[in-house]
C-alpha cells in the first residue's frame, strides 16, 4: 500500500505537466477548433531554448534558465501561428493539421541536429529536499513542478475569466464571425492564443527537465501522444477537464510503471484512452453546448 500512495503521489504532482500540455491543446482547439500537433514539440524546444543562458552566462541560475524558456516557448507557438495557421484558408482544415506535423517534424530535427540526439543535463531547484513522513517521501523537485503548474494554471483561468482579452478569447471560440462584427479581431486574438499556449508549454517543457534531471529529443512525440490522450480524456475544449486528466494520467502510469514495469506503461495508458473513447467518448467534462 506505501508503494502504491508513493507512486500515485509522484505520478499526480509530474503529472500537472501532463496538464499544462493537455490545456495548450485544449485552448487552440476550443479557440479555433483545430489541432496543433506541433506544440508539445514546440514545448520542448522552448525549454532546450532555456539551456542557452548556461553557454552564454556559464554559472546562470535555474530560474534564469526556466524564465528563457518560458519567453521561447511564447515565441515559438506564435512563429507556428505564423507558419501553420495565418496564411492558411480557415476552411480547409486539413492543410493546418498536415502544416503543424510538419512542424513538428521540423523542430524534432532542429533539436536533434543542435544536440546530436544526445540528453542534455537540466538544471532544478530544490532536488535535494526530501519531505518525510514516516517511509512517505515527497521530492522536492516534484514539489516545485506542481505549484508552478498551478500557479501557471491559476493565471491563465484567471485571464480567461477576468479579463477583456479572455472575454474576447472565449467569444472567438464560441462564434467567430459574431465575435468579429462586435469589433474583435479574430485574427489578434488566434495570435494571442498560440504565444499564451507557447509560454506554458515552455515552462511545461522546463518542468520536465528540471523534474526528469535531462532533457532528451525523443521527448517530442510522448509528449503529444499524452497530450491528445490528456485533451480526449478530459473533454475536447475543456480546461477544467485537462487540468484533472492531466494529473488522472500522470498518477496511472506512475502506479503502472511500479507495478508493470516502464515497458509496460504507455500501453496501459493507451488502454485507458479507448476505455474512454468507448464508454465516455465525451471526456470527464464535455463542453456544453450553448452561450457562455
Amino acid at each position: 500500500m506505501l508503494d502504491f500512495i508513493q507512486s500515485l503521489s509522484d505520478g499526480v504532482l509530474f503529472g500537472a505537466t501532463y496538464a499544462l500540455i493537455g490545456i495548450g491543446f485544449t485552448l487552440v482547439f476550443g479557440v479555433m477548433h483545430k489541432l496543433n500537433l506541433s506544440y508539445a514539440a514546440a514545448s520542448v524546444g522552448g525549454a532546450y531554448c532555456g539551456l542557452l543562458v548556461l553557454k552564454v552566462f556559464a554559472g546562470a541560475p535555474p530560474l534564469a534558465v526556466f524564465f528563457c524558456a518560458f519567453l521561447a516557448g511564447g515565441l515559438l507557438g506564435y512563429i507556428v501561428y505564423l507558419a501553420c495557421f495565418h496564411f492558411i484558408p480557415i476552411s480547409n482544415p486539413l492543410a493546418t493539421l498536415m502544416a503543424t506535423v510538419g512542424m513538428l517534424l521540423l523542430v524534432d530535427e532542429v533539436i536533434v541536429h543542435q544536440t546530436d540526439g544526445m540528453p542534455l543535463n537540466y538544471p532544478a531547484l530544490f532536488d535535494d529536499v526530501m519531505l518525510r513522513a514516516g517511509e512517505f517521501t515527497l521530492r522536492g523537485d516534484l514539489l516545485m513542478v506542481f505549484v508552478v503548474s498551478i500557479l501557471c494554471m491559476a493565471g491563465l483561468l484567471a485571464l480567461l475569466y477576468r479579463t477583456r482579452l479572455g472575454l474576447a478569447t472565449r467569444a472567438v471560440s464560441q462564434q467567430a464571425v459574431a465575435a468579429q462584427l462586435c469589433g474583435i479581431r479574430v485574427g489578434q486574438v488566434n495570435a494571442m492564443t498560440f504565444v499564451i499556449t507557447g509560454l506554458l508549454g515552455g515552462i511545461a517543457g522546463a518542468m520536465i527537465g528540471a523534474s526528469v534531471g535531462t532533457l532528451s529529443p525523443l521527448l517530442t512525440t510522448p509528449l503529444t501522444i499524452k497530450g491528445l490522450i490528456v485533451t480526449v480524456i478530459g473533454g475536447l475544449g475543456s480546461i477544467p477537464g485537462a487540468i484533472v486528466a492531466g494529473l488522472l494520467v500522470g498518477g496511472f502510469e506512475s502506479v503502472l510503471q511500479q507495478y508493470r514495469g516502464v515497458t509496460e506503461r504507455d500501453l496501459y495508458v493507451m488502454l485507458l484512452l479507448f476505455v474512454f473513447l468507448v464508454f465516455r467518448p465525451g471526456g470527464l467534462f464535455a463542453p456544453k453546448e450553448g452561450r457562455d
